[in-house]
């Protein structure tokens, strides 16, 4: 409609039955468009749940060890670990220490290094295993 006076543009859109909405306004003039609000506020939430739902949301599953966890339960919790890697979802590994475990701290780096690489073909260490407190933690991701 070009450049209007405001209650001219204010009047075109009362006539037509819609609203006068400010699209740019640091634009010198502002930009106003002639839209029904409500219509365009209810597209907007539709576009936003639409995205939502396309998004890739990447959780994060914990899986707990011991240093002194026996081979079956090893292996029952490496193929947990595989499965979540197969669903494209993040590991936390973490190997806790009791007592006086924490002074054979280089067992448990040994153990993070057995999960690595059994884990290599379907994961890969995002952060190697790290000492924190009386715990060593690291997280796994799905290869591409």
């Amino acid at each position: 409609m070009g450049i209007l006076v405001l209650a001219k543009a204010l009047e075109a859109a009362r006539t037509a039955g819609l609203d006068l909405v400010e699209v740019a306004p640091e634009a010198d003039p502002p930009v106003c468009r002639i839209m029904d609000f409500g219509r365009y506020k209810y597209q907007q939430s539709k576009k936003l749940s639409e995205s939502k739902k396309k998004a890739n949301v990447i959780e994060v599953k914990e899986i707990k060890f011991r240093p002194k966890t026996d081979e079956h339960d090893y292996q029952f919790k490496l193929r947990n670990i595989l499965k979540f890697l197969a669903e494209k979802n993040k590991i936390k590994v973490s190997l806790m220490f009791k007592g006086r475990e924490i002074a054979h701290a280089y067992l448990g780096q040994q153990f993070m290094e057995k999960v690595i690489k059994d884990v290599a073909e379907a994961g890969q260490p995002e952060s190697m295993p790290k000492l924190e407190g009386r715990s060593i933690i690291m997280i796994l991701a799905p290869k591409p």
